[in-house]
């Protein structure tokens, strides 16, 4: 089988359980490190999947970060491939702009776990495994809007695009279900500061709060993973 394509932005926004799930079903995969100058393929033809990861900077900033440019030509090019991709959070607003959607700031930032709503239709119970609603762990300041020809299948109260799919093989997430303990506990620890200045907003949790909830709130978070990432490698190229 080809490798799954796997895009890291920066050193502290790792793939983690995303990862660990591919190499339970024996998944190869290929990762490259932007933040280490390593190269994009020129093409997405060699692999069986495209997973891009989450970052802090805008996926507008393509001065700064030439590289996001070519991420999304890779999102255009898998699509019309048929090649299945796989956006959490800054990846899902790649394959958003890719596909003619848009990225703006949101009305909130969202940091810790947040609760996300499940739309009423099939293709949403598909990827998420029957549950109407649960919580996970989100950390933006922009958002993305449902491009063209694509079915929102998530939402939430102070965010409304969470997710979405194309052709039903193509997820963009506007959170963060890849995420295991260690690099939760590094952001709430380390970024305490930038947490504490908006702690007045109701789409942000205390670090004391992320850290004190981490073993059990994992636990539920690596069960939802599970039911999406199973979905999505059904369509991986064979």
């Amino acid at each position: 089988m080809k490798p799954v394509l796997i895009v890291q932005q920066v050193e502290l926004d790792t793939p983690d359980y995303f990862v660990d799930f591919l190499a339970r079903h024996a998944i190869p995969y290929d990762l490259r490190r932007m933040e280490a100058g390593q190269p994009l393929p020129e093409s997405i033809a060699g692999y069986s999947g495209y997973c891009m990861l989450g970052g802090p900077m805008s996926v507008n900033d393509e001065i700064n970060f030439p590289f996001l440019r070519q991420e999304k030509a890779l999102v255009r090019e898998a699509v019309l491939a048929d090649i299945a991709v796989i956006g959490h959070c800054l990846g899902g607003q790649l394959m958003s702009t890719a596909l003619g959607g848009t990225v703006q700031a949101s009305n909130y930032t969202e940091i810790g776990w947040n609760p996300i709503r499940v739309l009423c239709q099939k293709a949403a119970n598909d990827w998420f495994g029957g549950r109407m609603d649960f919580d996970i762990f989100q950390w933006h300041n922009e958002t993305f809007s449902i491009p063209e020809n694509a079915v929102q299948i998530a939402s939430s109260h102070y965010c409304q695009n969470q997710a979405f799919v194309i052709d039903d093989k193509h997820l963009g997430m506007q959170f963060h279900c890849e995420v295991k303990p260690k690099k939760v506990a590094y952001w709430a620890s380390e970024e305490k500061a930038d947490i504490d200045a908006l702690l007045h907003l109701p789409t942000v949790e205390s670090s004391a709060s992320i850290l004190a909830s981490l073993e059990q709130r994992i636990a539920a978070s690596q069960a939802i993973a599970d039911d999406i990432y199973s979905r999505w490698i059904d369509g991986l190229k064979r």
